[in-house]
């Protein structure tokens, strides 16, 4: 396997675009990204784009149709919430197999108002959490998420809410956020019910967005990166949810990601200390804050002092394991296709002073991840170092 580099990044502003089509969003962010790593269309050896609403609409080459068709292999990704992580990672191993030396990743999706409402589907309705235990719909399995971990450890609403104010607070230094209002305690609690403990200002946003990313083998760095430097894919990994007598009924949100982040710290030969930011996958509050113990950023049944600031670690911009400084889900938005991507974009750009991130600038950053799940089919991880 040979090392694969980000030469360059594109993203639009996450937000609504109800006169744009998918592909001419997500030709925009292809068309920064081209120009941000100083390449045009015709470097590209492959290109592979991730779209979920419009899976079977070849969307990777409709976006080709709009910045130049040169031949070039198509891969059309789709793979729920980590569906534009999944089609960063087959650009990756197309260069690092040695296929190609050059490729582009593009997550894009239009959802407009449509909400994060995936049910199961599909499912023997003998074994449906529809009629189990009252509702497949996210808010209500995130929202179980938490208060088994407000039983098991005894975490308060407070915890929860005190990550959203977090968040909209690090949105308002993101230009690209698709909300940048910062929210007090009191607003967060006092907030609509959505999934308890999920007020609405823990629910992330839906909208439409773009995210690109150009990826070079080593030779093709030292042609094009003009003395740059720029970060190295350490690890990409991916996993899909084991078997276990729970998934009939009640859904696993902890153990996808955390059979890949022990995987993608092994393949990168660091650990979670090492990491100097962390983007991953808050679609609703009660997410992040158990994925802060499954990512190892703190022990299990820590998360509450984690996000209390007891201590120098905590995930605020300024800690020493700062999380979701973008926003995150739950201020930038959850275009799904496009969200992996973007969570990348984000890494890129601390770990290169890009100014881009200029506002939020995590300083000396050597190390950083992105990670999104999907639940039930797929989880992945990208460490990136410089």
């Amino acid at each position: 396997m040979r090392n694969v580099y980000v030469l360059g990044t594109g993203m639009i502003k996450f937000g609504r675009y109800p006169e744009k089509t998918v592909p001419e969003l997500g030709g925009e962010a292809a068309l920064i990204a081209l120009k941000d790593a100083g390449v045009t269309i015709k470097d590209i050896e492959m290109f592979a784009c991730g779209n979920l609403y419009q899976s079977n609409a070849m969307v990777g080459q409709r976006i080709l149709q709009q910045i130049g068709q040169t031949g070039i292999p198509v891969i059309n990704v789709s793979n729920a919430c980590a569906t534009g992580s999944t089609a960063f990672r087959e650009a990756y191993f197309s260069i690092a197999s040695g296929m190609y030396d050059m490729a582009m990743a593009v997550g894009v999706e239009q959802m407009g108002k449509q909400g994060l409402l995936g049910g199961t589907g599909g499912g023997d309705p003998a074994y449906s959490t529809e009629g189990k235990l009252g509702s497949g719909l996210m808010p209500a399995v995130f929202g179980q998420a938490g208060i088994e971990h407000m039983r098991k450890y005894g975490t308060k609403l407070e915890h929860f809410a005190k990550i959203s104010v977090k968040s909209h607070k690090h949105a308002t230094k993101n230009p690209f956020s698709q909300y940048r209002n910062e929210v007090t305690l009191e607003d967060v609690m006092n907030a609509r019910m959505v999934g308890y403990p999920n007020t609405l200002y823990m629910c992330c946003p839906t909208g439409d967005g773009a995210a690109a990313a150009i990826l070079v083998s080593e030779d093709k760095l030292k042609q094009f990166a003009g003395g740059r430097k720029r970060p190295r894919i350490a690890a990409s990994v991916l996993t899909s949810d084991p078997y276990t007598d729970r998934d009939l009924t009640l859904p696993d949100v902890n153990t996808l990601t955390r059979r890949a982040s022990k995987l993608a710290y092994e393949k990168a030969g660091v650990g979670p200390k090492d990491i100097a930011l962390t983007e991953l996958h808050d679609c609703f509050a009660t997410a992040e804050l158990v994925h802060y113990e499954n990512l190892g950023l703190c022990g299990d049944g820590e998360a509450g002092e984690f996000i209390d600031k007891k201590g120098g670690c905590h995930p605020d911009l300024g800690g020493f394991a700062p999380v979701n400084v973008s926003g995150g889900l739950l201020s930038k938005g959850h275009p799904l296709g496009a969200t992996g991507v973007a969570n990348i974009c984000e890494v890129v750009w601390h770990l290169t002073q890009d100014e881009r991130a200029k506002d939020r600038q995590i300083p000396n950053a050597k190390a950083g991840q992105a990670h999104v799940i999907g639940l039930g089919s797929a989880c992945t991880i990208n460490i990136l170092t410089i």
